[in-house]
């Protein structure tokens, strides 16, 4: 039985596609190893999996108050100690997924863990590039994991994935000394999150939809739209008793939350409270540990602790969110428009999506949030019929997709042609050695 390693760090929107690809892998007799940080054990432990602790939980990390300063005030004076910390991260990731990665005959990363192509150099085996947004320097939109203008011109729009490789080039230096001291390699002399160490190209696998997010036109060939690798819902989340009285008192609420960014609680809350007693309708706020304070809130709003979005979605009329890839996925799936709040990341480019599908308001960042605007959202959401007819042509796209599928037949492609790097130079010495004998 082939063992493919799949290695991710975030939060649970970038864990939870790589345990839906996990499971189709599994269903297709692979052997499968899935490596996080320590809070996603039980959620990977629901679904049967082989689960390794890549380090200590990232929520620990954003829920710091040098993490919601550089989020709330400036990035420029606790960005260098975050990114110290963030080095320390990589370096411990790295360390376990090394142990995890033995016996892999294919190793998937991401850009958090882009170590894994230096393990998959090591182990002599094939390494995938994975990603839940566009990031591939491209002329027709800018970076979308930093926030700028929706379109910068062709050339400042490839420009902008310079930012990207610089802080990369960062990442680099433990991935450095890890290749050095762990894995018996020398250090990267060229080559970043898309290229090997000699420079080809590495196959990515972007899990997410074309009819979201077009596939730029001057991508490389190695770069892949796949469809969203969807996870099927095994916690039987049903409505309390409590939430069903709410849902059977009036018209569906509104679903607010704010994902997993922990900044802000008390402005948010009040925020809340205030815009949906000027809209007049009702809302249901997911707390999680995004910023929400559910303490003395009005009977308009009903607080649920957590709750899968598949589930949940099915209760509500639409959505209000943080624009992360996953919650994004959720609500265009089941069709129900969205008005998108981001705060960082890649969240401001899902809600221009979001908006360009006509599936929604114009987003406004949540800083910049106010009860009076949030209240206009709410109501435009609640009455645009365009947006529903929108987002219910959007799900009709996406539940044609198989994402997963498409995503496995690349991987096996990839496993079934690779060549180790030592293969490679000796077929090209080979190949040197002919062409001279001829010329002579």
């Amino acid at each position: 039985m082939k063992r493919i390693a799949l290695v991710t760090i975030g939060t649970q929107g970038d864990v939870q596609p790589y345990i839906g690809l996990a499971l189709a892998l599994q269903e297709r007799g692979y052997a499968v190893a899935l490596g996080a940080t320590e809070e996603f054990e039980d959620l990977v432990g629901l679904y049967g999996l082989e689960f390794h602790s890549l380090g200590p939980s990232i929520q620990s990390f954003l829920k710091e108050s040098r993490f919601e300063n550089a989020m709330s005030t400036s990035m420029l004076i606790n960005g260098p100690s975050l990114l110290r910390q963030g080095q320390q991260i990589v370096d411990t990731a790295a360390r376990a997924a090394w142990r995890m990665c033995q016996g892999a005959e294919a190793i998937v990363v991401n850009m958090n863990t882009s170590f894994g192509i230096d393990i998959a150099e090591a182990l002599k085996v094939p390494a995938i590039m994975t990603a839940l947004q566009p990031l591939n320097s491209t002329t027709e939109f800018p970076l979308s994991m930093y926030y700028v203008a929706d379109d910068l011109g062709p050339t400042l729009n490839k420009l902008s994935y310079t930012a990207a490789t610089m802080q990369q080039a960062y990442w680099n230096l433990p991935r450095n000394r890890l290749r050095r001291e762990l894995m018996g390699l020398e250090a990267r002399n060229m080559g970043g999150v898309f290229t090997n160490t000699d420079g080809s190209p590495l196959t990515t696998l972007y899990a997410y939809s074309t009819a979201v997010s077009p596939r730029p036109r001057d991508w490389p060939k190695t770069a892949l739209v796949t469809g969203y690798w969807n996870l099927r819902d095994r916690s039987h989340w049903e409505p309390t008793p409590e939430f069903e009285a709410f849902l059977s008192a009036g018209e569906a609420p509104v679903y607010i939350g704010f994902g997993s960014m922990p900044f802000g609680a008390e402005r948010n809350t009040r925020i809340l409270k205030e815009a949906v007693e000027l809209w007049g309708g009702r809302a249901v706020v997911a707390r999680g540990w995004g910023g929400i304070d559910p303490r003395d809130l009005p009977d308009t709003i009903f607080p649920i602790e957590k709750a899968p979005h598949d589930r949940l979605f099915r209760y509500v009329s639409a959505v209000v969110h943080h624009g992360g890839a996953g919650t994004t996925s959720a609500g265009l799936h089941l069709g129900r428009p969205s008005f998108v709040v981001p705060q960082a990341m890649d969240q401001p480019y899902w809600g221009r999506r979001v908006y360009e599908l006509g599936c929604g308001p114009k987003p406004i960042r949540l800083r910049k949030l106010t009860a009076e605007l949030l209240a206009e959202a709410l109501a435009d959401l609640n009455s645009n019929e365009s947006y529903r007819r929108n987002a219910a042509l959007v799900a009709e796209k996406l539940r044609s997709e198989d994402g997963t599928d498409k995503a496995i037949k690349v991987i096996e492609r990839v496993m079934t042609n690779f060549v180790p790097k030592a293969a490679k130079v000796a077929r090209k010495s080979k190949a040197k050695k002919l062409s001279l004998k001829k010329a002579v």
